[in-house]
């Protein structure tokens, strides 16, 4: 079964406005197709652009993981779906072993055959840690941007996809221009998957997101 998210408290001011998330969620579970559409488009084109032709793992990504590994001589690259992130982030520990990467594959082709494509990725997306203490897009979204998944542009949509390849070396608040260099490496794979036009790209290029004060 799946693991429930983990509670979260929210606090609020007397008239109702949001104080604060406390949880190691942060935020409420968004729907799929109530979030901004440039989240989950930024995130399968930076992190698993062949997410929905995929039955939970990806031969492709995977050889070229297991290539780099032997290259490297160390167990470094994981080459791992987003359904084996979840999977990862459901039932498994850290630790980057050949036994564990064997479960992770095996648990990702069970949540493929238990769940839809969607339900997949809106799971992951309201549970993957996004640094700052932001598990979720909708605790991701308020942290950094002040609002609700429900309303995040395109070039935010961009730098919070960015984060999830190292959420702390990266985050807006220790290194802002790393942030931003990964958001555009974000912008132009949703280029290339052709999610946005050449005019969106350009246009987010040059107004990049702007955080709210920590």
């Amino acid at each position: 079964a799946i693991p429930d998210r983990a509670p979260n408290i929210r606090i609020v001011s007397v008239d109702g406005k949001l104080l604060a998330n406390r949880g190691m969620s942060g935020g409420e579970a968004v729907g799929l197709h109530e979030m901004s559409t440039y989240i989950p488009e930024a995130v399968i084109a930076i992190e698993d652009r062949r997410f929905y032709s995929h039955l939970g793992i990806d031969p492709i990504g995977l050889s070229r993981a297991m290539v780099a590994n032997i290259l490297g001589g160390r167990f470094s690259q994981g080459g791992s779906t987003l359904t084996q992130q979840l999977a990862k982030n459901l039932f498994l520990t850290p630790d980057r072993t050949l036994e564990r990467k064997v479960q992770e594959v095996l648990l990702a082709l069970w949540l493929e055959h238990k769940h839809t494509k969607d339900q997949i990725l809106e799971m992951y997306l309201n549970r993957v840690y996004f640094g700052s203490g932001a598990y979720g897009v909708e605790a991701a979204s308020r942290r950094y941007f002040g609002k609700s998944a429900r309303d995040v542009t395109l070039p935010e949509a961009a730098l919070l996809a960015g984060l999830l390849k190292a959420p702390s070396r990266l985050s807006p608040a220790r290194d802002p221009k790393a942030a931003e260099q990964r958001a555009q490496l974000v912008l132009a794979a949703m280029r290339d998957e052709g999610k946005i036009s050449a005019k969106e790209l350009t246009t987010a290029m040059s107004a990049p997101a702007s955080r709210v004060a920590s």
